[in-house]
């Protein structure tokens, strides 16, 4: 979502918020802004479209502040116009907000009823008419935020400034990440405000996070927390791992082109982290939180892509723990009250470990008695903090919008987690364990040597770049890659695109089957390829046009019928992993071709922390 970022400092500060904001474009944005004091005085500079724009309007209008607010604006209410960009200001305040206020339209009209007027479409407005209103009745800055923030309902990350205080920045949370920055050496009495970690890491390794309904007064003498209650409270301070270099993107076109080829390395570290590698056994770095060997079932939730990671390996909990799934979309589960058995476990996965429907289905589960094991990127996410147990996939910070090397990571994270259920229910012995971590550790050199097959896949998506519907079949763990694979070309080249499990060809999708049609088929050599090549010969019949990612058996059997993206031979288990690369591929040279921004694609966001 969107981007917040605030500075308390002793020097002019507009500059520096800029920089932070260019570290969270990653997060999907339309419009941005900043606030500073200026004699006492706030003043707003806001720009829709690009930070370019904002950085002409500093450039144009310079500010000297020496504290201020900034954001980057993912438009939920109001178009992405400059009237609707963040910092919001009524009267003495100025905000910025992430996430969503639920009930601003009652809010709006009650206001308007003792005569406020409105100058945005914008429900973040509303916080700053409330808080301004409690000023105008007696209270003090922090007095009328702490009386606000109970009224909004909803996803919210606020950074407030006030007129006529210049020693004095106010944030809030509630469903939305805001990590509290200290500074250090010469800056010794500065503060920071920022939606994570990444985005303070050139001003602060020495951050604080704010917990569900914390609210945070910063002044340069310190910074004081207060729980939802107005209670002072403690927040432990912690180093981050995060620096500037992450964010490079080298000698890559895009950050989606980097994190792809990333893939070989990312994975390596995940299964040296996991595995044991000389014993050729998993070894878990913490204790799962049930006993596998007494579950009765496994339920896991997800939204978008990691979605796509859970329903994949529901197959290996299945085949290799004989472990019965329930793979759920979170944002479907968290409304149907389903019940669960209590000493259940429920794993969840999330790259930024704040996804707001997941993070709901977490908390449900939990009122129901459930164990909590998650798969998240970012260690000191809230995912991660409420659950009982935190499995990190260890990708790294992942820049581009459209999900590539976390994906991997979680798949190959899943992978472990399965084998180990898997010894621990008795599913597989020692030999079968040693031959399947094999195969897992075979598949960093396998992404590796798929990385060479770019050039072929450049040509193939020029071609599909003229497209207007695409189709992916696959079958077994491939069926959940196409449709994988029809989301990221969606996501990124807006070509309309479905993903199908290929023995439902017959059942409908054959219709939509022409000469005009690319038909990307995913079949690695498994115990289904017999019948994955039959439903490829049925699109071949109809004069379909084949895309087929297959290894040289697949190819020989197809002979010349089919355009051949030929994988290296692997062992079928875990193809899944290395088959995602071509998937990745095609969607990134397809929408490289037609002009796309394969970063920052329409009216998506990196982390999707409101409904």
């Amino acid at each position: 979502m969107c981007g917040i970022v605030g500075i308390l400092g002793a020097r002019p500060v507009a500059g520096t918020l800029l920089e932070t904001l260019k570290r969270l474009e990653y997060r999907g944005y339309d419009s941005a802004g900043v606030a500073t004091l200026e004699n006492g005085q706030i003043t707003r500079r806001r720009a829709a479209g690009k930070l370019k724009n904002l950085e002409a309007c500093l450039a144009a209008e310079p500010l000297f502040g020496h504290l201020g607010i900034g954001h980057t604006r993912w438009a939920t209410h109001g178009r992405p116009t400059a009237i609707n960009a963040h910092p919001h200001q009524n009267g003495k305040v100025a905000v910025v907000h992430n996430g969503i206020i639920e009930n601003f339209k009652t809010l709006r009209d009650e206001l308007r009823a003792k005569g406020h007027t409105f100058a945005s479409d914008t429900d973040t407005e509303v916080v700053a008419h409330l808080v301004d209103a409690a000023m105008s009745d007696g209270l003090a800055p922090a007095e009328a935020v702490a009386a606000t923030l109970p009224r909004l309902k909803g996803a919210f990350a606020l950074a407030f400034l006030f007129e006529g205080e210049d020693d004095l920045m106010i944030g809030a949370r509630e469903g939305a990440p805001l990590v509290v920055g200290f500074g250090a050496g010469d800056k010794t009495g500065e503060f920071y405000l920022g939606s994570d970690a990444l985005a303070l890491a050139p001003l602060t390794d020495a951050l604080a996070y704010l917990e569900e309904g914390d609210y945070v007064v910063l002044t340069r003498h310190g910074a004081k927390f207060y729980d939802t209650e107005s209670r002072p409270v403690a927040r432990k301070r912690v180093k981050t791992p995060a620096s500037a270099f992450l964010i490079d993107r080298g000698n890559y076109r895009h950050f989606m082109d980097k994190e792809i080829h990333e893939q070989p390395e990312v994975i390596g570290r995940v299964l040296a982290h996991y595995l044991d590698l000389s014993a050729g056994t998993v070894a878990l770095p913490f204790e799962l939180p049930v006993d596998p060997a007494r579950l009765p079932r496994l339920t896991i939730a997800a939204c978008g892509t990691a979605y796509m990671a859970g329903l994949i390996a529901s197959y290996w909990f299945e085949r290799i723990a004989k472990l019965p799934v329930e793979i759920e979309v979170a944002s479907e589960f968290r409304y149907r009250e389903a019940p669960m058995q209590k000493g259940g476990l429920m794993l969840l996965i999330s790259q930024s470990g704040e996804t707001a429907d997941t993070l709901a289905s977490l908390r449900y589960a939990k009122q129901q008695g459930q164990k909590i094991l998650s798969v998240v990127n970012v260690a000191t996410s809230t995912m991660a903090r409420e659950s009982d147990v935190a499995a990190l996939t260890l990708a790294g910070p992942e820049i581009g919008v459209a999900s590539t090397k976390a994906f991997t990571c979680q798949l190959a994270l899943l992978a472990c987690l399965a084998l180990a259920f898997g010894r621990a229910r008795g599913t597989i012995d020692a030999k079968e364990e040693a031959r399947l971590v094999a195969e897992l550790m075979a598949v960093p050199g396998l992404m590796a040597e798929v990385l060479h097959r770019e050039p072929k896949i450049e040509l193939l998506a020029r071609d599909l770049g003229k497209a207007r519907d695409v189709l992916y079949l696959g079958r077994g763990t491939s069926y959940p890659l196409a449709l994988e694979g029809a989301l990221k070309l969606k996501e990124i080249s807006y070509i309309h695109a479905e993903g199908y499990a290929a023995g439902e060809l017959k059942h409908g999708p054959i219709a939509l089957v022409d000469s005009d049609l690319p038909v990307i088929v995913l079949a690695p050599r498994d115990r289904v390829f017999e019948k994955t090549l039959s439903n490829v010969q049925e699109v071949a019949a109809r004069n379909g046009r084949i895309i087929l990612i297959s290894d040289s058996a697949g190819a020989n059997d197809l002979g010349g019928e089919a355009e051949i993206i030929a994988m290296p031979d692997m062992a079928p288990e875990f193809s899944a992993i290395v088959y995602a690369l071509p998937v990745q591929m095609i969607a990134y040279h397809t929408a490289v071709f037609m002009g796309k921004d394969a970063d920052q694609p329409r009216n998506l966001a990196k982390s999707v922390t409101v409904e």
